[in-house]
């Protein structure tokens, strides 16, 4: 489950180049804070992967799964 989810946040997710040291940002807007940024393309897609990750560790360790978590979930098609 974790992994399809996962899956689905990446194929959400948005990028972009931007002036910095690793010019490639991307995030995934429905999940607020989740974002990464990488020297490659490659690179930031892996990063975004570890955050997405540690996000949803944080939400469940803190219990903060919410009615939004799920309603995020479905409009990620998870």
């Amino acid at each position: 489950m974790f992994c399809e989810y996962i899956h689905a946040a990446l194929s959400r997710a948005t990028y972009e180049i931007i002036e910095d040291e690793e010019p490639f940002y991307g995030e995934v807007p429905e999940l607020r804070g989740v974002w990464a940024n990488g020297k490659t393309l490659e690179e930031c897609r892996e990063n975004l992967k570890g955050v997405i990750e540690g996000w949803i560790a944080l939400r469940l360790r803190l219990g903060l799964v919410s009615r939004h978590d799920h309603n995020v979930a479905k409009s990620i098609h998870c």
